[in-house]
């Protein structure tokens, strides 16, 4: 019995301290990086007073994306700067001093133990953490600091930070990123705390009888 007291509170430290640890790391600032584009990846154009030629362009699978008026892009593996740079100068041609805005979305399905699972373009500059609330945030039963890649049907040997900027990750437009759910013991930290209250009152009491 003193033995599966002792195995209870090891389970219990262990999980308090990797919960730790890893909220120290989403507290670290991330470096600036420009995200690169790649098939699959939405490209959202803003032209301000444009709205015909504003909205959401899919890069396909040859790394392309198609403009409004200025027409096809080759952006595979471009930064979102100097993609900008182009369409200013090409825009210049039909507008006056234009103010365009860009952003690389990834189209990523967030799933699992979320309010709202499902296929969203995130913004790639964006955290891990920030991607699930797109989703709506993790249910009560979600576990933050064990998100997963899954690629293919497959489980990715990667790991996700809540901190972690998506295009710093592996992510890929058409990824799942998978939330689980926490596992009995952090779900139930109560009961746990009842049952080791329990186990030393007992252990104690059986060792005062002797």
């Amino acid at each position: 019995m003193l033995r599966l007291f002792l195995c209870i509170l090891a389970l219990t430290s262990v999980g308090a301290c990797a919960s730790g640890t890893r909220s120290s790391e989403v507290s670290k600032s991330q470096p600036p990086a420009l995200p690169d584009m790649r098939p699959g990846d939405v490209v959202r154009l803003k032209i301000w007073r444009e709205p015909d030629l504003s909205g959401e362009f899919v890069i396909d699978e040859t790394g392309t994306v198609t403009f409004p008026k200025i027409g096809d892009y080759a952006v595979a593996n471009e930064s979102s700067e100097s993609l900008k740079a182009k369409i200013v100068r090409a825009y210049q041609v039909y507008l006056l001093n234009p103010s365009i805005e860009i952003a690389v979305l990834r189209r990523v399905n967030i799933m699992g133990a979320v309010r709202n699972p499902g296929l969203y373009p995130v913004d790639a500059t964006t955290t891990i953490a920030d991607a699930v609330a797109v989703a709506g945030g993790a249910t009560p039963v979600g576990d933050l600091d064990r998100i997963e890649l899954v690629r293919n049907g497959r489980r990715l040997s990667v790991r996700l930070s809540q901190g972690t900027r998506i295009t710093d990750s592996a992510i890929q437009s058409g990824d799942q990123v998978f939330v689980p759910e926490r596992s009995w013991v952090s779900r139930n930290a109560g009961v746990v705390a009842a049952l080791i209250t329990a186990f030393v009152t007992i252990a104690i009491t059986a060792t005062r009888t002797r």
